[in-house]
């Protein structure tokens, strides 16, 4: 007899449905797990073993073959060892195989036969709800589960529970959906001293989704002005934030089943590695630019990462989306983030201030900045210089003007984006692509022309002109005009990278 029970393998954000078939046939003792399984499933049969040894259950000195198909689907993780450990248990009897079938189990073993968690519960959860089966689970992601409405969910917190509930003889009870936390929205705008360019260009960030550069001496709160970012952006929406929460499931990150509306901020070190920015790994797993996905990546001393590194980011920028090739598996994220990053003007930081400079000046600061790709600056809309803050600045009482209000203006402009979304596609202006552009952010006849002599001065490429249209776009948002005018093109070019001088 052949025991089947189903599970998942996770690739990227989809689960594949795979099948744990187990056979028990006459031979020398043996325990085999085949189907392209990788080391922590091959260890499973370990964990299985000493887990059905604590219910006082030996396996039968028999060969046993256990086979995860599709053969030929690369299986990774520990959720295997639950749904082996049922097509063993089903195999000798000691539950029901037909029960088994209308079930969907994942979930990793403790050698005392607990059902601890593991990653992906809620994407093998949305999973079983589209093949309208139930999930099998470990008892602390049961409320992750709830979130795939509309399909029964067994938490179980040990094996002997679960076979009990399977009997009749233990009703394990219903999972509740995890809670919703609120926005965190972090440090407010008013901490900011000075700094209204800047603070009018995260306004304009924020309103469009642009990417951001701040490029200042240190301590002229580059880095303070980046964490006000999540503060005035919009909150998350429903299925947002399910998407959001997805990433952090198979990153093994949601924790209680708990859904977040405030949208994702990583900073990672600049010391990260390629697979650590853009995911990757011998598992491969997302990276912070995927972790990021719909929400902020800060990277903080832009020139100190890896050049290798930051160029890696260039197409998720563009795309969306990041795609992870490796031999044995090649898989999708989703990486649709609004990049900001600061950095000094130099090595030594004080480029603009003849008394702390360096001798090398300016030869420093072309060396420092080159180490960032001229492709890379092109997908930045927005670049500022961050002025130093004097000591009267810092003196001066809190602005009048903190996140709350900026916000206000920030989901007005979102609110207009999101009406034009639904013919165009795009959430933000930052993702109009070019028929929306033609539509949406035609200038005016002075707007045209002060575009068209910017765009010869200035060197702009496709890309850069488009950038600078999305941009213009955003602003006469925030003033609530309809058309593109040629006060919202001037500024926009104002934030545009100048080209380097021959």
């Amino acid at each position: 007899m052949v025991a089947l029970v189903r599970t998942v393998a996770y690739l990227g954000l989809e689960a594949r449905a795979v099948e744990v078939q187990c056979s028990i046939a006459p031979g020398l003792p043996n325990f085999n797990i085949v189907g392209l399984a990788d080391k922590a499933v091959g260890e499973s049969k370990e964990r299985v073993r000493a887990a059905l040894a604590s219910m006082g259950l030996a396996l039968p000195p028999k060969r046993i073959t256990i086979n995860l198909s599709p053969a030929d689907l690369p299986k990774e993780g520990s959720h295997y060892d639950l749904p082996i450990a049922l097509a063993l248990l089903a195999s000798i009897g000691v539950t029901d195989a037909e029960q088994l079938a209308d079930w969907i189990a994942v979930g990793e073993l403790a050698l005392d036969g607990r059902v601890v968690p593991s990653p992906g519960v809620l994407l093998a959860a949305i999973h079983a709800h589209g093949e309208e089966a139930g999930l099998i689970c470990p008892r602390d992601q049961g409320s992750e589960a709830r979130w795939a409405s509309g399909i029964p969910v067994l938490a179980a917190p040990d094996l002997v529970s679960l076979l009990n509930h399977l009997k009749g003889t233990q009703r394990l009870p219903d999972p509740v959906p995890g809670t919703v936390e609120e926005p965190d929205h972090g440090p407010d705008l008013k901490r900011v001293k000075g700094q209204e360019t800047a603070k009018r260009a995260l306004e304009i960030a924020a309103a469009g989704g642009h990417n951001l550069l701040l490029v200042g001496p240190p301590g002229a709160g580059k880095s303070l002005l980046a964490s006000c970012l999540p503060g005035i952006l919009p909150p998350l929406t429903s299925a947002e934030a399910l998407e959001s929460s997805m990433v952090a499931s198979v990153a093994g990150l949601l924790e209680g089943g708990k859904i977040s509306r405030t949208r994702p901020y990583r900073a990672p070190h600049h010391s990260a590695s390629m697979a650590a920015l853009t995911g990757g790994g011998l598992k491969v797993k997302p990276g912070e630019v995927s972790l990021a996905h719909l929400g902020v990546l800060f990277l903080d001393e832009l020139p100190e990462f890896q050049r290798a590194v930051l160029d890696s980011l260039r197409q998720p920028l563009e795309t969306g989306h990041v795609d992870v090739a490796r031999a044995n598996a090649h898989v999708t994220f989703p990486a649709r983030v609004q990049l900001v990053a600061a950095m000094n003007p130099c090595r030594c930081g004080h480029l603009g201030d003849p008394a702390l400079a360096c001798s090398r000046a300016p030869r420093c600061a072309a060396d420092y900045q080159s180490k960032v790709s001229g492709p890379l600056l092109d997908r930045i809309d927005l670049h500022v210089e961050v002025e130093p803050v004097s000591a009267s600045d810092l003196a001066l009482p809190p602005a009048a003007e903190g996140s709350a209000e900026v916000a206000r203006r920030v989901a007005g402009a979102r609110a207009l984006q999101s009406e034009r979304g639904r013919e165009s596609g795009a959430r933000t202006n930052a993702e109009l692509d070019g028929d929306a552009l033609e539509r949406w952010a035609t200038p005016d006849e002075a707007g045209r022309k002060l575009l068209l002599q910017a765009a010869e001065a200035m060197r702009l490429t496709a890309r850069g002109y488009t950038r600078m249209l999305r941009v213009a776009r955003t602003i006469a948002d925030l003033a609530r005009a309809e058309q593109v005018g040629r006060i919202h093109i001037a500024e926009a070019l104002s934030y545009r990278r100048q080209p380097p001088r021959a």
